[in-house]
């Protein structure tokens, strides 16, 4: 099934939630000059007009980016700040939101020479849409399953290892797969930073997964949760975002907790974060 597309949704709160973690993340990994082979298995486009026809039909980043940039003068968290500062460098003027920056943009512009990106989309169209966006030389669009590409490429030929998983699950069985690739991925490469991201539904098929990680074995898999309303307040739809960092970089949770107590008044009264050790060391 390759109907999503994440046009409609950009910008929206679990966007927010998602990539500050992720710039958290490589932030911390570019400390170190050793060389770091970035994984995106689900990259979507590139960036997004948010005055595009199918953003404008949900309109979602008016509960996402949307309050956080009319408030950016207003933030005193660093982590916080220097994001927004990179919001802005998507923008065609820095006064303007126009545009939000998927993770292929993120990606890339963290890339550093000895450094390499590979995205991969299986949709046609979003592939088509990605394969516009102006990408380093050491940066590779692939049109295929990002699941099955990330264990073909394994072992990666640098040092380091850093991987971003987040599909439509718009099927069941994706959360399985999400959890064996990861458990694959991290057999071949046990030092290496996952990153998952998994959706809120009433369903909560996302206990598979995260059920499937505990089993795994594996150990420092660090979860966090914002929450825009809750279960109890809908019948149906998304009421929160989750994210899993495996080896986390030391003070992640630290530095996104500070974040993310100015970003939930901003949300809204029924918005909320929550974040624990789901398997310790």
């Amino acid at each position: 099934m390759l109907s999503y597309q994440h046009a409609y949704h950009a910008g929206n709160f679990a966007d927010v939630h998602k990539h500050l973690t992720l710039y958290a993340v490589i932030n911390h990994l570019l400390r170190k000059k050793t060389a770091i082979t970035y994984v995106d298995t689900h990259a979507g486009r590139g960036l997004y007009p948010l005055n595009a026809q199918e953003t404008q039909r949900l309109q979602e980043y008016r509960e996402g980016i949307g309050p956080l940039w009319q408030a950016r003068n207003e933030l005193n968290d660093p982590l916080l700040i220097a994001w927004q500062a990179a919001v802005a460098t998507a923008q065609a003027s820095s006064a303007t939101l126009t545009h939000y920056p998927g993770s292929p943009w993120w990606l890339s512009h963290s890339l550093r020479e000895q450094d390499q990106l590979r995205l991969f989309e299986l949709h046609p169209g979003e592939h088509e849409q990605l394969s516009t966006q102006e990408l380093p030389a050491n940066a590779q669009r692939v049109f295929g399953d990002g699941l099955a590409g990330l264990e073909a490429m394994l072992p990666a030929i640098t040092p380091r290892l850093c991987v971003l998983i987040d599909p439509s699950y718009e099927r069941k069985v994706e959360y399985q797969e999400v959890a064996d690739t990861v458990a694959y991925t991290l057999e071949k490469a046990r030092h290496a930073v996952v990153l998952i991201w998994y959706p809120l539904l009433p369903a909560g098929h996302h206990h598979t997964l995260l059920d499937a990680l505990k089993e795994s074995g594996q150990r420092k898999i660090w979860r966090s949760e914002l929450l825009l309303r809750e279960s109890g307040e809908q019948v149906h739809g998304m009421f929160g975002s989750g994210m899993v960092v495996i080896n986390p970089p030391w003070g992640l949770d630290e530095r996104l907790a500070a974040a993310m107590a100015e970003i939930t008044p901003l949300l809204g009264s029924s918005s909320r974060y929550q974040a624990d050790w789901w398997v310790g060391e």
